[in-house]
């Protein structure tokens, strides 16, 4: 297969809000695709898993609450439960026992009566006939007789049964990232196993001649593989399963043999071979493909030239596997992958597509830049609270990864200015 820069598709170079915006319009439908089961064997792929093996996973189904939360009104405070109408500074009040968290009322008792007062630790039950619980901290004790200092109002210091969740409702709905909080919710339920969608298969295609195993030892003009490796990193924190495929060298029939290899998975990252060199056969290859290209470059640095698109996945058309073309430079594939890919991968897990975290701070320096392209600079963030800045790593271009190692953040730089001055609100994605 020759190549050729005939342009076989029109060059469609967008914004980074009209990119972002077509990604995750892309990312909802494939989304819905997969967890609909609309292709049987690909899509809606589901399993059940032990509770701790699902952190960071996407159920599968609801997580339902088994009865009302709290089952019984608690106390919130240790102190004691009584009738608010009773609780005036200065009164006395008989003490006719104590309830700790798990325990039991007290021997015979029916209901809380005027004049008395229980003892009640935190998370105990409020027994009945008691509509508050004045704190420890607002009382004296002397044997069985309690002299209150303040007042309580009903309600005061109790969770009403129900008041967090009432039985049957939904605790964390299908596609939720299981988180710290989403485990403690499933245990309070008494859900040991969980259904989880399978992590979606994502291939990582290196392209280029100049481009080397990480064991071999590379020549001058060479440079180790290890946008495969770092991208596959970033592949697991959002949510999918890396698969690495073979360098591609320089030469279609190879490179057309392993990207119909990566269009096997559920998304194909391709590193290197977007821009417009002799040498930059990705984007011809994949016309052979019938790729259908929604852009073929964003006005961002690092990034510019990031191709994305689509491939049918059968004769009817109605069924697609997406690519990214990814700038070769290390920073750009990290950058690309994190604004671009990992909104897509996290929506192919069964979840909704991830919106970037994003934050304001005070530039801490002067920066000056070039008009036109939307920035994407790593960064630092410094100060805490409401004195939070954040500083721009200094860096040697899309190459230079011990920098961007650096960093914690991306400051974002509209595109519509040069100058920015120090105190300037400015906004960052955190990384």
């Amino acid at each position: 297969m020759a190549s050729s820069k005939a342009h076989f598709r029109p060059e469609r170079l967008l914004s980074f809000e009209d990119a972002y915006r077509l990604v995750m319009e892309h990312a909802e439908r494939a989304r819905a695709e997969r967890t609909a089961g609309a292709e049987a064997g690909r899509a809606g792929r589901q399993q059940s898993v032990p509770l701790l093996d699902a952190v960071g996973r996407t159920l599968a189904e609801d997580i339902i609450a088994d009865r009302d939360f709290p089952p019984f009104p608690r106390a919130t405070r240790d102190g004691f439960a009584l009738r608010s109408e009773d609780a005036i500074p200065n009164s006395e009040l008989r003490v006719i026992g104590e309830i700790r968290a798990g325990g039991d009322l007290p021997a015979g008792f029916t209901t809380l009566k005027t004049g008395d007062a229980i003892a009640i630790m935190t998370g105990a039950p409020v027994p009945a006939g008691a509509d508050a619980v004045i704190m420890v901290e607002h009382v004296q004790r002397t044997g069985d007789h309690l002299r209150l200092s303040h007042s309580v109002l009903a309600g005061e210091n109790i969770v009403s049964r129900g008041s967090e969740a009432r039985a049957s409702s939904v605790l964390a709905a299908q596609g939720t990232v299981m988180s710290h909080s989403h485990i403690a919710l499933a245990s309070a339920v008494g859900k040991p196993t969980v259904n989880v969608f399978e992590r979606p298969s994502v291939a990582i295609l290196p392209t280029g001649d100049e481009v080397v195993p990480l064991e071999s030892q590379p020549a001058a003009n060479q440079i180790r593989n290890s946008n495969s490796y770092s991208l596959a990193a970033q592949i697991v924190t959002s949510g999918g399963q890396p698969l690495q495929l073979p360098i591609a060298p320089d030469e279609p029939e190879r490179l057309r043999a392993l990207i119909q290899q990566g269009l096997g998975a559920d998304l194909l990252l391709l590193s290197g071979g977007v821009s417009a060199g002799e040498y930059d056969l990705v984007e011809d290859v994949l016309s052979f493909f019938k790729a259908e290209f929604l852009f073929t470059g964003v006005q961002i640095q690092p990034g510019k030239p990031l191709v994305f698109g689509r491939v049918p996945r059968n004769a009817s058309g109605r069924q697609f596997t997406y690519f990214f073309g990814l700038p070769g430079n290390p920073i750009s594939t990290m950058v690309t992958f994190e604004l671009f890919a990992h909104p897509m991968v996290r929506a192919l897990s069964g979840a909704g597509a991830a919106r970037m975290r994003t934050a304001s701070a005070k530039l801490g320096s002067p920066l000056k830049v070039k008009t036109g392209l939307t920035r994407f600079l790593p960064a630092r963030l410094v100060g805490e609270w409401n004195d939070s800045q954040v500083e721009p790593v200094k860096w040697q271009g899309s190459g230079d990864t011990a920098a961007f190692a650096n960093a914690d953040c991306l400051l974002v730089v509209p595109p519509e200015r040069e100058r920015f001055e120090t105190g300037e609100i400015m906004s960052v994605v955190m990384l």
